[in-house]
């Protein structure tokens, strides 16, 4: 059953990204209109498709998608914009209510999670199809808005859209290149042996660090884990579940002071048309560095 829904949830996304391409395809005034649909076209059909294809042939269209990137052909084309009367007039009438979905897609992803059997991945698909019904009752949105703003949101992050499962990915490929051995060669001359505060600094600052390059704290994890938890941490008697959790927050304050997580830092900035696309980042600053010197206080006394 999960298995079935996972590969249902993929479909879907992959039939969006389908309805962006046609939606390109329609606007003739788009200056890189064959290079912006084929991207689409691709990147959906891999959703699709994917489970059936070799693996060489994904690679390959993977390999397209980022000539198309690397080149400018991907671009956003004529999307439909909300008039601000219109978006003034539906914010006062929400008001907070609009929080609301936010907060659904939480609470129903936990509980799918905590009494099923389902996977997380498998709770986040149905958490965000019930929640997409419940928000069109609490906005009486028609469901075209569905497909509207779906493809406004999706030409708004581009070919950003896939960096989440590339990082992931470049997680995987540098712990399977032995890169967190390198980087505890040279942490190891740097930190002296059996000193427990520095090596619970280095595994909390470079999960951070690691995270802002690679956009995806889970990526981060295994590469840092192995270079830094594990002998410098893990080691010298360090609590292997406390210390491992808050290293894997850590990363998440990382998250909050980069470009490279685009759904949260660079999406946020482009559909409110911010002047300044990090604008985002610099006021997550002053909160992701206290978070982070939490972190190694926390993990320093709790995890020993």
């Amino acid at each position: 059953m999960g298995d079935f829904l996972l590969e249902l949830f993929y479909v879907l996304v992959g039939c969006l990204m389908y309805l962006v391409a046609f939606n390109i395809f329609k606007d003739t005034t788009h200056k890189t209109r064959i290079g912006t649909m084929t991207f689409w076209v691709i990147l959906g059909s891999i959703f699709i498709f994917g489970s059936y294809l070799p693996g060489t042939v994904v690679g390959a269209l993977l390999v397209i998608i980022g000539v198309l990137t690397a080149t400018k052909q991907v671009n956003m084309g004529k999307v439909n914009m909300p008039e601000q009367g219109f978006t003034i007039e539906q914010a006062k009438r929400l008001g907070n209510k609009i929080f609301l979905p936010s907060l659904a897609i939480v609470i129903i992803v936990v509980c799918v999670a905590k009494f099923t059997s389902l996977s997380g991945t498998v709770a986040i698909g149905i958490a965000a199809c019930i929640t997409l019904v419940f928000t069109l009752l609490l906005t009486k949105a028609p469901i075209k808005k569905v497909g509207q703003d779906g493809n406004r949101m999706l030409q708004a992050i581009g070919a950003m859209c896939i960096l989440p499962q590339l990082l992931a990915s470049l997680g995987t490929l540098f712990t399977e290149a032995g890169v967190g051995d390198v980087i505890s060669r040279g942490i190891a001359v740097v930190i002296p042996e059996g000193n427990i505060l520095l090596g619970v600094i280095a595994y909390c600052v470079g999960m951070a660090l690691f995270t802002m390059i690679m956009g995806n704290a889970f990526a981060a994890f295994s590469v840092i884990t192995v270079g830094i938890g594990v002998p410098f941490v893990f080691a010298q008697g360090g609590n292997v579940i406390i210390a491992s959790t808050l290293a894997l927050t850590a990363g998440y304050c990382g998250t909050l002071l980069t470009p490279m997580a685009a759904n949260f830092n660079v999406l946020p900035a482009v559909l409110l048309q911010t002047k300044d696309k990090n604008a985002v980042i610099k006021h997550q600053v002053m909160l992701a560095i206290p978070l982070l010197i939490i972190h190694i206080a926390l993990m320093y006394f709790w995890a020993f």
